[in-house]
C-alpha cells in the first residue's frame, strides 16, 4: 500500500508541476476548460531514486505534457495531442516506452503501445517491435489504416515499412542505467 500510495502522490506531484510551471500558459487568457490532458509516467518505487533522477523525469512530464497541451489549445484533435505526448516521452529515454524501453531476456529493448479514439471506439495496438522508434505513431496507423486492432512483431515492422516508418537499429534504444540492470539481472537468474 505504501508504494501504491508512493506512486499516486508522484504523479500528482508531477501534474500540479505541470499545470502550475512558469510559462506554461501559452497566451495571456487563462487556459480553456473544454478539455483536460492527462499523462501517466510510470509507477513504483521511487523512494530510493536519487531527487535528480525524480527531478529529471518531471521535468521531462512538463516537456510532453505542453507539446499535447500546445495541440489543444490551437483547438487541434485529442488524438494529435495525446500522440505527441507519447512520442515525446517515447523520445525522452526516461520512461517505459520508446527510447526507454525494458531489455528482454535476449537483451534487446522491446516495446508495445496503443492508442483509442474514445469517440469513435476505433483503436490500434501494437506489439513486440524492436526497430520502431516511435510505437505510439504506429499503433495510430493500424487504427487508421488497417481492419486491424492489433499487429505484432514482424508483421506490424512490414506494416510500417509499407506505411514510410523507417526502421532503425535496437543500437537506437541503447540506454545506459537500462542496460546495467539488465546486466544485473541476468546474472542472478
Amino acid at each position: 500500500m505504501k508504494l501504491i500510495r508512493f506512486a499516486a502522490l508522484y504523479l500528482l506531484a508531477a501534474l500540479v508541476a505541470v499545470f502550475f510551471a512558469d510559462g506554461f500558459r501559452t497566451s495571456a487568457a487563462p487556459p480553456s476548460s473544454n478539455f483536460v490532458l492527462v499523462a501517466h509516467c510510470g509507477a513504483g518505487d521511487y523512494s530510493k531514486a536519487p531527487a535528480a533522477y525524480i527531478e529529471q523525469r518531471r521535468d521531462a512530464m512538463v516537456v510532453a505534457i505542453k507539446q499535447g497541451y500546445k495541440i489543444l489549445a490551437a483547438a487541434g484533435t485529442s488524438l494529435d495531442a495525446v500522440e505527441t505526448t507519447i512520442r515525446t516521452m517515447e523520445d525522452s529515454g526516461l520512461f517505459d516506452a520508446g527510447r526507454g524501453a525494458y531489455y528482454t531476456r535476449a537483451g534487446v529493448p522491446e516495446m508495445d503501445a496503443a492508442i483509442m479514439d474514445g469517440r469513435t471506439l476505433a483503436a490500434g495496438s501494437v506489439a513486440s517491435l524492436q526497430h520502431i522508434a516511435n510505437p505510439i505513431h504506429l499503433a495510430r496507423l493500424v487504427m487508421e489504416k488497417t481492419p486491424h486492432v492489433m499487429l505484432v512483431g514482424l508483421g506490424a515492422e512490414e506494416f510500417a515499412k509499407s506505411q514510410g516508418i523507417e526502421l532503425v537499429s535496437p543500437f537506437y534504444f541503447y540506454n545506459e542505467q537500462l542496460w546495467m540492470r539488465y546486466k544485473m539481472a541476468k546474472a542472478t537468474e
